[in-house]
């Protein structure tokens, strides 16, 4: 009896803390729309998708709000012109909140021209009403060589 509950007990805990194929690709999809607001600097489309506690640490050390975010996007100050992942990674460590990390190129204009990054990256969604909604980013500049070192994932 003893030998059956460790397996049992491990299949259990397991589960619970995986992500079901549905979770999985309902983050998918609002990481793409997160994306797409983003490149299209559409403020109606970032407030859906970007939560009220965001907080944005750029490689550069400078951290926004959700509102300084958008306003930068919305008044085309930053604009984002390409965000490539090499690597893009989910996990579930608790309900209703899941990390995203992995590697990315991005092309950015701003106050100081277009600027090519690889970065790697930390992101925090969490559920909110029901819907997934992006609450942090953190990322740091990589060698070039990492970057195109990378697998491609999805």
């Amino acid at each position: 009896m003893r030998t059956l509950v460790l397996p049992l007990l491990l299949l259990v805990t397991s589960t619970l803390f995986a992500a079901d194929p549905p979770a999985l690709a309902a983050l998918r999809a609002a990481d793409e729309e997160r994306v797409a607001a983003i490149l299209s600097a559409d403020r109606v489309r970032l407030d859906a998708i970007l939560s009220d506690e965001l907080r944005y640490g750029h490689s550069s050390g400078s951290v926004d709000s959700k509102a300084t975010f958008t306003e930068s996007l919305a008044s085309g100050r930053v604009r984002y012109e390409a965000l490539e992942y090499q690597e893009r990674n989910f996990s579930f460590p608790a309900p209703g909140v899941a990390l995203m990390d992995g590697r990315v190129l991005v092309k950015v204009m701003g106050a100081n021209g277009r600027v090519e990054l690889a970065l790697g990256f930390l992101a925090v969604w969490s559920e909110e009403n029901k819907q997934w909604r992006f609450r942090a980013w953190q990322s740091v500049k990589l060698p070039p060589s990492a970057a195109v070192a990378a697998p491609n994932k999805p």
